[in-house]
């Protein structure tokens, strides 16, 4: 047995025996009710700073160094047009948090990053969401694969070789952050501070399989034109006055776009991921009173973009311009939109990366899933992830987390203590591998 293999043997153990102590973090995390202020009413606090202190404390009693600061967004107005800038957004008592614990030397270094706000609760829930149910080997509660389960296994992957014996060489940092739920602001307020490292870990949820890459998003909102007028009645020629139905108007549009999804089915895809780029109408927004035809129509969708796609701002400009010329076409088959167009507003513009799978840290990832009893499967995250800035500066970085995706924003979100286990014990193997230890 090599002394590497000896090594894992001794981590992994302890964190067999303390079980329970890391289901126990997780549940802390949990309780406290992170929600990002974003979506939540402004008179409420946002106690993102409450999981930070936990964090904090945690890595603190290892010997870890720990910053916190809050994001100022006029600090960052130099990135305005980049990926995760926001003019409006607000951080008092919201603070970013790095928690670096030095290595004796010579070694690789590693970032383990992820978000503690969560979204709301919302209805439904068959168990109370911030409560850290735990059932049956599964625990409950917002936030548990999106993504405190992931934080809460980082944390104690590097408390796990720390108190088995172990020093890395080279330096760990863990970077928790406000602001993904929103956009990804926290990130970017990260990474303007200075923190780097050779290799980076996402610990986002993905069903324990690796992901070199994630997509980009974009949100849109598509406002059509039409003129009320009473339903009931007869209208004649718009050009004489007569109504225009806004929805039917918007028909068309679904109607083109999905000839659009036909095409980005084919044009679109990519090797490692299990689905194709589409743009998907999320909202539909019209009418006023049930005896008019609708005024306008405002439909609201979700598109994905590709990394091969960005822009030179390590944005989706050119697929929004893809769109943008697809939508004035459809227009121009419209007489009356022809002399009213259609109005597109851009919400958001979530960036996405890559790293190439040949890369040396992407395959002693590989290799310790396989050490970790895991596959070694590779598949890329079909929606958003704050891997973009990292990769943008050159850090080759992949997600990796324990539970199903689709639970993510869900009612009775949850997670096996297998998984978190599992999560848990992968980490502690590519600390002592990546980074090395004595």
């Amino acid at each position: 047995m090599s002394e590497m293999d000896s090594s894992s043997q001794k981590v992994n153990q302890w964190i067999d025996d303390h079980h329970d102590e890391i289901v126990g973090f997780l549940q802390e995390l949990i309780r406290i009710p992170s929600v990002t202020p974003w979506f939540q009413p402004a008179a409420e606090e946002s106690r993102e700073a409450d999981v930070q202190t936990v964090i904090g404390k945690r890595m603190q009693a290892l010997g870890a160094e720990v910053k916190r600061w809050e994001p100022n967004a006029q600090e960052l107005a130099e990135y305005e047009g980049r990926p995760g800038y926001y003019a409006d957004h607000l951080f008092e008592g919201r603070p970013n948090q790095a928690a670096v614990l030095k290595g004796s030397g010579e070694g690789r270094s590693m970032l383990l990053t992820g978000h503690v706000d969560v979204v709301p609760a919302g209805s439904g829930w068959t168990v109370e969401p911030f409560s850290g149910d735990r059932k049956e080997g599964v625990i409950y509660g917002r936030g548990t694969v999106d993504m405190k389960g992931g934080i809460a296994a980082m944390v104690m992957a590097v408390e796990a070789v720390v108190k088995a014996g172990y020093r890395m060489k080279g330096d760990v940092t863990v970077g928790t952050v406000v602001d993904e739920e929103a956009g990804g602001m926290g990130t970017l307020d990260f990474v303007d501070k200075g923190y780097r490292a050779d290799a980076c870990i996402l610990t986002e949820p993905t069903n324990m399989k690796l992901a070199p890459l994630c997509r980009g998003i974009l949100w849109g909102k598509l406002t059509i034109p039409g003129r009320s007028g009473h339903i009931e009645l007869p209208q004649g020629d718009w050009r004489e006055g007569g109504a225009v139905d806004a929805v039917a108007l918007a028909r068309v549009f679904m109607d083109h776009f999905d000839r659009l999804n036909a095409d980005w089915r084919v044009r679109k895809v990519h090797p490692y991921l299990p689905i194709p780029c589409q743009l998907y109408i999320a909202q539909v927004n019209a009418g006023e009173y049930p005896t008019a035809f609708a005024n306008k129509v405002e439909l609201v969708f979700d598109a994905q973009y590709l990394p091969r796609e960005k822009d030179e701002m390590g944005l989706g400009g050119k697929v929004k311009a893809e769109i943008e010329e697809f939508i004035h076409q459809v227009a121009m088959t419209e007489p009356w939109l022809r002399e009213h167009p259609p109005v597109l507003e851009w919400l958001i513009d979530a960036d996405c990366g890559e790293t190439p799978v040949e890369h040396p840290f992407v395959q002693s990832v590989l290799n310790d899933m396989e050490l970790s009893g895991l596959p070694r499967t590779i598949e890329g995250a079909c929606a958003h992830t704050d891997i973009g800035w990292f990769e943008t500066l050159g850090i080759p970085s992949v997600v990796i987390g324990a539970g199903n995706p689709r639970l993510a924003h869900q009612n009775d979100e949850h997670i096996s203590e297998e998984d978190l286990i599992k999560l848990t014990k992968l980490i502690s193997n590519v600390l002592i591998h990546w980074c090395e230890i004595q």
